[in-house]
């Protein structure tokens, strides 16, 4: 039976707005045009609605409404699985481990999604949640990032894009944040269908949750080491190496995979446009989600915010893109605002405090950009 969608199913993500950004085109220079994302308008509140109502749509056309959508997460992949399931009228259980916020549980259960709490550890809600898959004919487990559908889902961001740019104009570069990698992945496809190739991905992380960063090392630098807490492994399926990181340690909890999708990797090394990886501190994230709050009025996720960082650290820019000779045209670039339904005005402050104290410590930080790191000044 075909798992095509059925060409008259609406999708159920929304077009988000493109906008220009005058705070980021002054910051960046006179040279610069600075646009803006806005997948945090997704009904969901991230990017992964996109993939992930595609794949229910999908199974829904194969399963009609006994299908039973399985999802282990604590984050924005459940919401964005429990959502596209009542969108659908389909049954949906999201397995959690303990944590959890309380008002992430209430809006899970808003959209009509059970709940469990399955272990302390995210993986062992993940194996709470396979059981009931092998046991239930109907029962389909959504993934959060390792699947061409959701890659597939996320590359209409970029056919988006394109459509509402000015006429003619293609950017230098998109910026994105980078955890298990399935918004990247549909970046290098949407940019694909829209022969955009040539256009940079910029793809940021923050230190304590690089895994795709030490993978892209992994396999581009025949002197890589990996550092203490990461190990690599060779995927035989897509001939690539993978960066394992034992201990997730940055607040930046919705970038915390342990490891990237494979074949997203040998995407991103096998693309004709460059995919630059960049490591930042996550004292510079917390800077810039609270700026970017004070500027266009939106909260953000710190790994929404680690995306945005490179255009409030401006020194940063001549390391991450291409030098050029100016031939008076703007350099256009667009940072995808992923979202994300952790956030609060009382996380703000908390990263408002850290990121005073980690500036009162003095010192710099490093900036980790393909393999080179460059220090800066704290602050922006």
């Amino acid at each position: 039976m075909s798992t095509v969608t059925p060409p008259d199913a609406p999708k159920l993500w929304l077009e988000t707005p493109l906008i220009y950004s005058s705070h980021l085109s002054d910051r960046l220079g006179p040279d610069f045009s600075v646009y803006l994302k806005l997948d945090n308008l997704q009904p969901a509140h991230s990017f992964k609605y996109r993939g992930l109502s595609l794949f229910v749509q999908r199974h829904r056309a194969i399963r009609g409404p006994s299908l039973h959508i399985v999802c282990a997460s604590g984050g924005n992949a459940g919401l964005a699985a429990a959502c596209a399931s009542q969108a659908v009228g389909v049954k949906c259980t999201v397995f959690l481990p303990e944590g959890v916020s309380e008002s992430t549980k209430s809006y899970l259960q808003k959209m009509g999604a059970e709940l469990v709490v399955a272990g302390k550890f995210y993986m062992e809600a993940v194996r709470a949640a396979k059981a009931v898959v092998d046991r239930e004919e109907n029962a389909v487990l959504a993934p959060a990032y390792e699947s061409p559908i959701l890659w597939e889902g996320h590359a209409s961001m970029v056919e988006e894009i394109k459509t509402q740019l000015p006429r003619s104009v293609k950017p230098e570069a998109i910026f994105c944040d980078v955890g298990g990698a399935g918004l990247l992945g549909g970046l290098i496809l949407g940019c694909k269908d829209s022969g955009w190739e040539d256009v940079s991905i910029i793809a940021a992380e923050t230190h304590g949750s690089n895994c795709f960063y030490h993978s892209i090392l992994a396999n581009r630098s025949p002197s890589y080491a990996p550092p203490d807490g990461i190990t690599v492994r060779h995927d035989t399926v897509n001939d690539v190496n993978i960066a394992h990181v034992h201990n997730l340690t940055s607040l930046a909890t919705s970038l915390g995979a342990s490891e990237p999708a494979a074949e997203v990797v040998k995407m991103a090394l096998g693309r004709e446009g460059s995919v630059k990886v960049v490591s930042i501190p996550d004292e510079l994230a917390m800077h810039t989600a609270r700026a970017f709050a004070d500027h266009h009025k939106l909260l953000v996720e710190l790994a929404c915010a680690t995306a945005l960082a490179p255009a409030y650290k401006q020194s940063l820019i001549p390391h991450i893109l291409r030098s050029r000779e100016s031939v008076g045209e703007k350099r256009v670039l667009v940072f995808v605002v992923c979202g994300g339904f952790k956030v609060s005005l009382e996380e703000l402050a908390l990263y408002e405090r850290l990121a005073a104290q980690d500036l009162a410590a003095g010192g710099k930080w490093d900036i980790l950009i393909d393999g080179e790191c460059q220090t800066v000044e704290k602050g922006i």
